[in-house]
This record gives structure tokens, C-alpha cells and sequence, in this order.
């Protein structure tokens, strides 16, 4: 399909599909033109619960007709709520509501910076983070990704990050200077290649943290509210940082991110120190309670477990059928990756000829991030979907090569 029509008077920052949808229900999204689509993309693993989720619609059209914004000069009664509800069920003490990931990193790094600060290490400003790492689009967070590509151009990057590979413990350990504050990792990388970091490393860094005074960051933007079976990927490993960042999911559509941390990791910020317009508004606070309402239901987070195993057995069949097209299935829970032989963009194109929707990433890797609600028939539909696929693109690699000799 043609990229975006040059006539747009959008900024042309992204290689747009010449495909528009006008309406969703559940995994399904139906375009201008009438045809419908299982989305496997879920708008980035944002719309964790689906398109159109009732309980969703309910709270979003309740609270539009009370209150929109009043700005946090006044309390929130139910950002209070929600805030209560992320600690009750995470490490966290205190929670700063963003609109964003980008946001919610920002925030980490301030908290990260201003710990080390009030403790009285100001110099201790640096943060140790890895190669393939994605935190934003902020000048802040592409210094902490680290990635030539998004760095071009703007100017000079921002000082205090260490990029260092991941998953070599000895690698940190030499990163450590008197300027290291803390530590940024995602434990599962999304826009890296859907890479899940080994928990033996998480426990390692936890305890270099630890023996040096720095303070344990997780990005969970992408791997949070339930995408991995848990409500957060940490709680997986088994390994708990002293601040996480999340947004996508949590608001189920609506645009929230969420900075959390525990009462000594967020000892420094005190009134004044940190800020947002946006950020906590009742509209956004009522969809993250919603959410919270369907993620934390007594099942819900198995039945992602129990599709997840399905999902990657019915892949991992695949795999063994179509070595030219798939050479690895990855991930956690329901943040699933397929590893291309071919280039990733045909499978992608290829999956969308299947009227499915999915979204490559780094490593020449397909993730696919359904809706956390998918069932049996869904996972069916996706797999026939890739199995055609898988097909179609194993038949051209073998014509391929037949012309090439």
C-alpha cells in the first residue's frame, strides 16, 4: 500500500499506510473501506483491553459528562484512587501521573537525579542503560536509548547516560563510576526486537544497585498492565526496582503514563519539583480505573497467561513449518515477537494482505501484541492469517532463488 498522500498537512514524521479505520470492537477494527482487520498491533500495546471495551466506554462517557479538567492546583479523587490501587498492587509508594511513556521516563530520570541530590550526591547525576534500549522521543529519553538513528541531527545529545551492552554483568560493573546514580532497563525491550532480558541479570544489577547506592529503574511503557501475564513484567522475575515507568496500557486508549516509586526513591520530590498540565486529568484517571477494574479481576491476568502458551505453541508449529520465513519465537506473555528470516516489513505486508495488523521492530523481528481479551478463535484466525503468510513468502524466496541459478 502507497505511503501517506503528499497533499497531508501533517508533519511527514511517519511512513504512513494508505489505511484508515473508522470503527473497533474487541480485536476487530474495520476500515473506511468496509473491510475488517484483527488487530494484532493493538495500537502499539495500548489498546490492552481491545477496541470499544464496554466497561471502558462506560467510564470514559460517565466522567466526560461530569468533568474534563480542573488542573492539579486541586485534589483528583480519582487519581487519588488510582494512585492507591498501582501502589497496593506493586512495590510503589508514590505515583506522578503522566500523558506519556516519554513523559513517565522524564520523570524517572528527574526522581533518579534528585534522590542521588537530596542524599547528598548531586554529582551522582549519570544513568547506567543499554544497547537496543527505546524510552522516548524527549531529548532526555533518546539520550538514554542511545540509538544513532533518533539522535541525527538535534543537536547536542544530553549528558548523563552510559550505554553499555546488555546482559553483560562485568560490562556494568566497569560502567560504575562516582557519577552513576542509577540504572534504566527494560525487562522486556519492545522496540529493540522484543529481546527479554534474563531475570539472572535483573537480579544482578538489583544487587550492584544495591552495594553502590544507585537507584533500580524499569521502563515497563511497553511490558506493564498485564501485556507478560503479570500486572507488571517485574513481578516475573521476581526482581523489584526503586522506580518504574508505564503508560500504553494503562489507559486502555486514552492517552496515561504513570512514574512510579518507592517513599525513599521519591524522597526529593517535594512540591515544586515536577509538573504537568495534562497529567492526572478525571478523564484520563476514570479510564485507568477502569482498566485497573478488568486487569486486576480475579482470572483475567491467567486467561493472558493460558492464551499466551497457546498462542506461542501454535508459533512455534510455524516455526518448524516455515524455517525461511520464521527462524524464532520470543517474548513474554502476550508481547510476542517472530523473528524474520525475510525481511520483517514483508511479513508485515504480507500478514496485512491477511487482513491482519502487526508492527515490526528492531532486530528484524514481527511483534505481534494482541488485545490482552483474545480467545481461542482469535489466536485460530492469527495463526491461519501467518500460516498464508508464511506461504505466500516461502514460495517467493524458493522462486527467488530458482531465477537467481
Amino acid at each position: 500500500m502507497a505511503s501517506q498522500p503528499v497533499t497531508s498537512h501533517l508533519l511527514p514524521t511517519y511512513a504512513r499506510v494508505d489505511l484508515a479505520f473508522e470503527r473497533g470492537e474487541g480485536a476487530w477494527l474495520t476500515a473506511t473501506n468496509g473491510e475488517r482487520y484483527l488487530d494484532f498491533t493493538s495500537g502499539i500495546a495500548v489498546n490492552a483491553l481491545g477496541h470499544a471495551h464496554p466497561h471502558l466506554v462506560e467510564a470514559l462517557t460517565t466522567q466526560a459528562a461530569k468533568l474534563w479538567h480542573v488542573s492539579n492546583l486541586y485534589r483528583i479523587p480519582e487519581g487519588e484512587r488510582l494512585a492507591a490501587r498501582l501502589c497496593d498492587a506493586t512495590f510503589a509508594d508514590k505515583v506522578f501521573f503522566t500523558n506519556s511513556g516519554a513523559e513517565a521516563l522524564e520523570c524517572a530520570i528527574k526522581m533518579a537525579r534528585k534522590y542521588q541530590s537530596v542524599s547528598g550526591h548531586p554529582e551522582r547525576f549519570h544513568i547506567i542503560t543499554f544497547e537496543g534500549a527505546f524510552h522516548g522521543r524527549t531529548l532526555a529519553t533518546l539520550a538514554a536509548g542511545g540509538q544513532k538513528k533518533y539522535l541525527e541531527g538535534f543537536g547536542p545529545v544530553v549528558e548523563g547516560f552510559d550505554q553499555i551492552p546488555a546482559g553483560d554483568i562485568e560490562a556494568v560493573k566497569r560502567a560504575i563510576g562516582p557519577q552513576t546514580g542509577g540504572i534504566l532497563i527494560e525487562p522486556v525491550q519492545g522496540e529493540g526486537g522484543v529481546r527479554v532480558i534474563p531475570a539472572s541479570f535483573l537480579k544482578g544489577l538489583r544487587q550492584l544497585c544495591d552495594q553502590h547506592g544507585l537507584l533500580l529503574i524499569f521502563d515497563e511503557v511497553q511490558s506493564g498492565v498485564g501485556r507478560t501475564g503479570e500486572l507488571f513484567a517485574y513481578q516475573k522475575s521476581g526482581v523489584t526496582p526503586d522506580i518504574l515507568s508505564t503508560a500504553k496500557g494503562i489507559g486502555g486508549g486514552f492517552p496515561l503514563g504513570a512514574c512510579l516509586g518507592s517513599e525513599e526513591a521519591a524522597k526529593g520530590m517535594t512540591a515544586g519539583t515536577h509538573g504537568s498540565t495534562f497529567g492526572g486529568n478525571p478523564l484520563a484517571m476514570a479510564m485507568g480505573n477502569a482498566v485497573l477494574d478488568i486487569i486486576l479481576a480475579p482470572g483475567f491476568l491467567q486467561h493472558v497467561r493460558d492464551m499466551a502458551l497457546l498462542f506461542k505453541q501454535r508459533l512455534a508449529e510455524l516455526q518448524d513449518r516455515f524455517p525461511q520465513v520464521i527462524s524464532e519465537v520470543r517474548g513474554e506473555g502476550l508481547l510476542i515477537g517472530l523473528k524474520a528470516v525475510v525481511p520483517a516489513g514483508d511479513l508485515v505486508n504480507a500478514l496485512r494482505d491477511e487482513k491482519m495488523i502487526t508492527v515490526s521492530a528492531g532486530d528484524n523481528v514481527v511483534r505481534l501484541l494482541p488485545p490482552l481479551i483474545i480467545g481461542e478463535e482469535e489466536i485460530a484466525t492469527a495463526t491461519g492469517a501467518i500460516e498464508r503468510a508464511a506461504e505466500r513468502l516461502t514460495r517467493a524466496v524458493k522462486e527467488a532463488r530458482g531465477a537467481a541459478s
